[in-house]
């Protein structure tokens, strides 16, 4: 029986409405939530996401604010940036596309966000606080795949979590937000032997590899929840996840689709982050 299809699309556009909403609640106070995006260079994957991020905005009534620097910018001049960023009333979320020239220092561009206004939820005291499980900002993707599980009714207490990568950005703090919510949580990566074994014994089943089609039917348990959270492209050029969804469709329970699966739930979940950004500030 094939599996039941996790719509992203469809689950964030639901999120956007009630987003929208509280825009609007919120500019009665006088408040516009701002989000500011600093994109370094041209990368064209880079700007096609910081396109998409500034429509977002406007479709929900939000004030976008995209400062864009020459690729030989100095990390001073990038930080001095931020800074005034994190000084002014009017922006509410700041966020630096990734992946950065070679010459900056990543780590510390982060560092450098004021965590009341990390809506990427990437500083370190965000991912402490996320850690030991008071309130913070929450990475988006990771945020967004907790969201999709609830929107679909499906229970994590007391499951086996098997994640498949171990990034700062998806697979390390995904495992946590499981753990949050009472999950037994199993990370694989490079270096994990037998990982069949591994990921055939879980109810939810995260993929975060970045390698088109890496998990297989093999991989999966009957009926288990599968999250794709890969954007890849495959030999026809075609955008795929890290999951081979035509066969493991088959065997799941439960799956998410690429595109329009995880990857619509990651932007929305950075407005959501804003406007909660912004209601902090009349501590609502």
């Amino acid at each position: 029986m094939a599996a039941i299809i996790i719509d992203g699309k469809e689950i964030a556009a639901k999120k956007k409405v009630e987003i929208a909403s509280e825009v609007q609640k919120l500019k009665e106070f006088g408040v516009t939530p701002g989000l500011a995006v600093i994109l370094v260079g041209n990368n064209h994957a880079s700007r096609t996401y910081v396109t998409n991020k500034e429509k977002t905005c406007r479709e929900l009534g939000m004030h976008s604010v995209l400062i864009e620097l020459p690729e030989m910018v100095t990390q001073e001049e990038l930080l001095t940036k931020i800074e005034e960023l994190n000084g002014d009333p009017a922006i509410h979320g700041i966020l630096v596309q990734l992946p950065l020239p070679k010459h900056i220092d990543e780590t510390r561009v982060i560092e450098s966000i004021s965590p009341l206004k990390d809506v990427d939820g990437f500083h370190p005291i965000n991912i402490g606080r996320m850690m030991t499980g008071q309130d913070a900002f929450l990475p988006c993707t990771p945020y967004g795949i907790m969201v999709l599980l609830e929107e679909m009714g499906i229970s994590v207490a007391g499951k086996h979590v098997v994640v498949v990568g171990r990034s700062n950005i998806v697979g390390k703090p995904v495992g946590q937000l499981f753990l949050n919510q009472h999950a037994t949580v199993t990370y694989c990566h490079s270096k994990t032997v037998d990982l069949q074994y591994h990921t055939s014994q879980a109810d939810i089943l995260v993929a975060a590899v970045g390698v088109a089609n890496f998990i297989n039917a093999d991989h999966v348990k009957e009926g288990a929840v599968v999250i794709d959270v890969g954007i890849n492209r495959n030999e026809a050029g075609k955008l795929c996840g890290d999951v081979a969804f035509d066969e493991v469709s088959q065997k799941a329970g439960y799956i998410t689709p690429v595109p329009k699966g995880v990857g619509p739930m990651t932007i929305t979940m950075l407005m959501y982050n804003t406007l909660k950004s912004a209601k902090n500030t009349l501590r609502f």
